[in-house]
């Protein structure tokens, strides 16, 4: 139903009530009238009056004047109950113009949108009503939509890009390789070896953007109890060659610390924690690792020298494809572990936050709901 249909259903809706309500008045004064001329007091037999130039035998006279004067109730009623029913029509008419006119805008600019005039909105409307309210609801979503429409589209210009590096360095590496004509073994062991870390990043970015993609609006796929001990024991283990060839120097602080959710996906988000903080470390740096346990938060923290960094930017980490302190182009990663993180830890109805340490370096920290 559009507003002009709306529109002619309140008018005709506020025009029958005027008229029906005019109606019922017009009855009531009707029979008002006729009861006040049967009061009169009656005159002696015999006795005539003149009424409205007529002459009326005494004793008919009520009954004249009752007549008379619904009659005249009648007729001036009936011109009256014409003109209010015409000027309720027109006033609900032009008064249901003014209040659905927002209506109308909303339905004009919905009809107008698509992906690419999302920047269109209904405005300020001059309302203060429902309607008005309607429409400042409106464009907050509008305003969303296009936030996730440009993030969306960032996003996959960004992947494309990741995408595209690898399978340009493969391309590149196969064309040289096969203009030489005198390319011996060694050479073409060169050119595989190329092709086969291009092929592994490409396969790292895949599975991170597979990864993503689930964690980010979707279920926990299973749900039971975890330490958070255990999983940084088990993440560590796959960095800790890395962390020893660099000369890290490592603490840790993980005593028992509970909390529910799936066991995949908590211990990717310590694994993700622990190789940002191994690959974005300095050689010789330092490495802390804390759990705690809480009544209401189980709490994993890693801190990790590093590169400096404004704490303006640190909060851009948790977007796609940032790195700290290393160009988008670089190798040293897809540039996607702190968003896994984040989505991984709401996923889970938790909190992820994050802060420069002085000196360099970054401190993440991860609040998980606590096992009852």
């Amino acid at each position: 139903m559009n507003a002009r249909s709306l529109r002619a259903r309140v008018t005709l809706l506020a025009t029958g009530l005027v008229a029906l309500v005019s109606l019922l008045l017009l009855w009531l004064t009707w029979n008002l009238v006729g009861d006040a001329v049967s009061a009169v007091p009656q005159l002696p037999p015999g006795t005539t009056v003149r009424v409205d130039g007529v002459d009326v035998d005494a004793s008919a006279v009520t009954e004249h004047l009752r007549v008379y004067a619904r009659n005249r109730v009648l007729l001036f009623g009936a011109v009256a109950f014409c003109f209010v029913v015409l000027a309720a029509g027109i006033l609900a008419w032009t008064f249901t113009a003014r209040v659905l006119r927002p209506l109308r805008e909303i339905t004009g600019t919905a009809r107008r949108l698509s992906i690419e005039s999302m920047g269109e909105r209904i405005g300020e409307v001059r309302t203060k009503d429902e309607l008005a309210e309607l429409a400042e609801t409106f464009d907050d979503m509008l305003d969303r939509l296009q936030a996730a429409f440009d993030a969306q589209r960032h996003f996959v210009a960004n992947a494309s890009h990741e995408l595209r590096t690898p399978l340009a360095v493969i391309r590149t590496e196969l064309d040289v390789t096969l203009a030489d004509e005198h390319a011996d073994e060694a050479e073409l062991r060169r050119m595989a070896g190329v092709v086969r870390d291009a092929t592994e990043r490409a396969e790292r970015l895949v599975g991170s953007l597979l990864l993503l993609a689930r964690t980010d609006g979707a279920g926990l796929v299973a749900r039971e109890p975890v330490d958070l001990a255990v999983i940084v024991a088990s993440a560590w283990r796959a960095v800790r060659a890395d962390a020893e060839k660099r000369g890290i120097r490592t603490e840790f602080a993980t005593p028992g610390a509970a909390t529910f959710g799936d066991p995949a996906l908590l211990e990717r988000i310590a694994g993700n924690l622990l190789e940002n903080a191994v690959r974005h470390n300095v050689d010789g740096g330092w490495l802390d690792v804390v759990t705690q346990a809480g009544p209401q938060w189980s709490v994993l923290r890693v801190r990790s020298s590093g590169g400096l960094l404004d704490p303006a930017a640190v909060p851009e980490l948790f977007e796609p494809f940032r790195r700290a302190g290393v160009a988008r182009t670089a190798r040293t990663g897809a540039g996607l572990g702190l968003s896994i993180v984040r989505a991984a830890v709401q996923a889970h109805g938790g909190m992820v936050s994050a802060e420069p340490v002085v000196g360099g370096g970054l401190s993440v920290t991860v609040h998980l709901p606590a096992l009852p």
